[in-house]
């Protein structure tokens, strides 16, 4: 979208900028046996992950967060753009100064980590909302309880990343998460995997602000501590309260996430899911795992952890061997 475009649209909401805070070869007789402990011990896994997920988190103190206020976003897709670049994604289908893109409801996707919406205003037609829409990185996230392999990790910074080396594509996460927002890679059929959002975590641990909150033009995605964003809802809420309503989404839901929002309107009316109860999604998973037969839980698991195995073995074939492996393998033969 040209500068022009976007400075009408800030025009148009009454806004200025707002400054922004800123991890197949053959398997060896040794290797045989490893694999076959690993099997051994995967059959406790669902039982592992049920234990885990009755333990309460609560999100690592004096975490990052990202606050999105859809009554400043214009709907230029900067935030899009920047996604794109940072994460080496391909190129969208539609340049992202194309509109017509608004005609139809996106979700994120394994080319699309997030992506902007266009709902209509009941209150002033003539001034669309948009909503921008990615992983909301939950403090207690469910994704990470229902994995089976304990591929997620809630890092201390507050994003929620996942190894990619270890996920085989079970798509429990999928089914957890209460959002919808883990998309799975359908084009990689003989390396499943699955994508989504990680708030920019290396930016992050480096000192600087997620792509998306550095590109927006108009202050509608801010990155700061959680605790700092809340006071700052809370604040524009108290000193405006006849342009937003009087929730911030994202303190309590699923027992809160590391992404809030604001808005003008209800959020059900943006496509937000409704019912989301105000307390970790942990007992409910783990109530569901507790539901599901052994084969569909226990058995995926001993794939993926060997399917994990064969893609170190791997690794490990490509990099130069030492003195020391050269002999253990002599003493092999």
């Amino acid at each position: 979208m040209s500068k022009k475009k976007i400075q009408d649209r800030v025009s148009r909401t009454g806004e200025g900028a707002e400054s922004q805070g800123g991890k197949g070869g053959g398997i060896s007789r040794r290797g045989f046996l490893k694999l076959g402990a690993i099997g051994g011990c995967a059959a406790a896994c669902s039982a592992a992950t049920n234990a885990s997920a009755g333990q309460s988190f609560g999100g690592w103190p004096d975490s990052y967060g990202m606050l999105t206020d859809f009554t400043k976003c214009v709907g230029c897709r900067s935030c899009e753009e920047a996604c794109n670049k940072e994460n080496g994604l391909p190129e969208p289908g539609r340049p992202f100064d194309d509109e017509g893109v608004f005609n139809e409801e996106r979700k994120p996707s394994a080319s699309a980590y997030t992506v902007v919406n266009r709902h209509e205003n009941p209150e002033n037609p003539d001034r669309p909302i948009y909503r921008k829409i990615q992983c909301n990185h939950c403090l207690e996230p469910a994704c990470a309880t229902a994995c089976p392999i304990h591929a997620y990790t809630k890092t201390p910074e507050g994003a929620v990343i996942y190894d990619k080396d270890l996920c085989f594509g079970c798509r429990y996460c999928m089914i957890a998460c209460p959002f919808y927002m883990p998309a799975y890679d359908y084009g990689s059929a003989f390396d499943p995997k699955i994508v989504k959002c990680v708030m920019c975590h290396d930016r992050i641990r480096e000192g600087r602000a997620p792509a998306c909150a550095e590109a927006c033009p108009t202050g509608a995605v801010t990155f700061g501590k959680r605790d700092r964003l809340l006071r700052m809802a809370r604040h524009r809420i108290e000193a405006e309260p006849e342009r937003y309503i009087n929730h911030i989404y994202g303190e309590h839901e699923a027992g809160g996430t590391s992404w809030l929002y604001l808005s003008g309107v209800p959020f059900t009316e943006l496509g937000f899911p409704e019912g989301v109860p105000n307390r970790p999604m942990i007992e409910l998973t783990r109530n569901y795992l507790d539901s599901v037969p052994m084969v569909f839980t226990v058995w995926p698991a001993i794939f993926g952890l060997v399917y994990g195995a064969m893609r170190s073995k791997e690794k490990q074939q490509e990099e130069p061997e030492t003195d020391v492996q050269s002999q253990e393998r002599g003493q092999d033969a």
